[in-house]
């Protein structure tokens, strides 16, 4: 990790802390709406602290933790959700800044020797957790499908299972094109044209969608708060898509695990293919995202640290560090700029707004499915069997303690701790390696 990428997550980290202080954007959904009480005084920044603590530390210590660990990528879980804490509970926002920029060096720093330990031990554990990332591209095509099985029901879902499943084919048989890319398109078009059908044919029956024209006068004047901190998140734009450029930073779950088998792929015309699939499946992912983002930044005046996510995209198209900063910014200003119109189109198609949550239950149920299935095969990678075992034994351990680490990061905790183990049982003369 050179000094350039050091100080780049110093600085992203610090930005992040700073526009948190400032209340005007923040990386976790649930600490937005508690926001407009700070910047009013009708909530304490302790109070608010303690709030986005609880609703944080989760991730952090397992999402955050288990996949920068398992792919040697950093992850908004792990720089974002922390400088949310910081920057709500700091005092000024230049302690904010200084908080966050301290927290982004020592996460960078730390990650060298983390490495070096885990690949210095009898049993490659690090290497078998490439095994993780094997089925999520296939599982993530299927979001849009399932996403129709829950919000239009078995005939819908059949009839859509049956496009997919034919457009798939025929791609694989006739093209060299990445399937998966075909099938979420294809499921996306699937989704679209059912719920604008659904609507124009509840139109066509009376049903008419619910009256927001009264909260019209709250969103205007919730964006216009946005728009006056467009600068500082356009900054923050930029220092994202740069870090996505880099090398060193995935944006989402969905990518993350093929962004790190991309960067090992030394043939430039199969990395760029490879790429351009991950592009494609982070922008699909932003895409499901809008309405939850575009909905809440408008109620609340509050951002997202990373927009609508649109930035990791462009960080991973862009030619170089400079041109994806450069793009970023843009990006975040245009989400910015379209605010108040997706908000009205999304008041017209009350179907499309309503799959947002769909999508994202079906992105959280297929990223946990494809997690587990691939914690299998990286610990069956380390220790056949017996890794199996004990990778199992810690999973359900996790389910029957209530979950104290979240379900789509139990799979990466368990693997890393099952490797943790195979190699203390190696030390005891317990266990071979195969």
């Amino acid at each position: 990790m050179d000094i350039m990428n050091i100080a780049l997550i110093a600085t992203l980290c610090a930005m992040t802390a700073l526009i948190a202080n400032m209340s005007a954007a923040v990386f976790h959904d649930g600490i937005r709406p508690i926001l407009p009480q700070v910047i009013d005084g009708h909530m304490k920044r302790r109070d608010a602290g303690s709030v986005a603590f609880g609703l944080s530390i989760g991730f952090v210590a397992s999402v955050g933790i288990s996949f920068t660990l398992s792919t040697g990528l950093l992850n908004p879980w792990l720089l974002f959700l922390p400088t949310d804490i910081i920057g709500v509970m700091a005092g000024s926002r230049i302690i904010a800044a200084i908080g966050g920029g301290i927290w982004g060096i020592l996460v960078v720093t730390s990650l060298a020797g983390v490495n070096a330990v885990l690949t210095g031990l009898p049993i490659d554990a690090l290497g078998a957790l490439g095994e993780l990332g094997t089925p999520v591209m296939s599982a993530f095509a299927l979001f849009p499908l399932l996403a129709i099985f829950y919000q239009f029901g078995w005939k819908a879902g059949a009839i859509s299972a049956v496009v997919i499943l034919v457009s798939r084919l025929l791609v694989v048989k006739y093209t060299g094109i990445y399937p998966e890319s075909i099938q979420i398109f294809v499921g996306m078009v699937m989704l679209i044209s059912i719920a604008i059908r659904k609507d124009i044919k509840d139109k066509a029956n009376g049903i008419v969608p619910p009256d927001m024209s009264g909260l019209t006068g709250l969103f205007e004047e919730r964006t216009k708060r946005i728009y006056k901190n467009m600068p500082f998140l356009a900054i923050t734009g930029a220092l994202i898509a740069a870090a996505a450029a880099s090398g060193i930073f995935a944006g989402s779950e969905v990518s993350i695990y093929a962004l790190a088998d991309a960067y090992k792929i030394t043939d430039p015309i199969a990395h760029k293919e490879a790429m351009n699939q991950v592009a494609l499946s982070e922008f699909m992912r932003g895409l499901g995202f809008i309405p939850l983002i575009a909905t809440t930044a408008l109620a609340t005046g509050v951002y997202g640290v990373v927009g609508m996510t649109f930035v990791f995209v462009v960080g991973y198209l862009s030619p170089n560090v400079p041109v994806a900063a450069v793009l970023g910014a843009i990006t975040i200003c245009l989400e910015i700029l379209l605010l108040r119109n997706i908000g009205r189109f999304l008041e017209k198609f009350p179907s499309i707004r309503n799959s947002s949550d769909n999508i994202r239950n079906s992105m959280n149920t297929l990223m946990e499915f494809a997690l587990l299935i691939g914690g299998v095969l990286a610990v069956m990678k380390m220790g056949g069997t017996t890794g199996f075992t004990i990778f199992a034994i810690l999973y359900f351990l996790n389910e029957v303690m209530g979950r104290p680490v979240l379900k789509i990061a139990a799979p990466a905790v368990a693997a890393i701790l099952t490797g943790v183990v195979l190699n203390l049982l190696f030390v005891v003369g317990m266990f071979a390696p195969i």
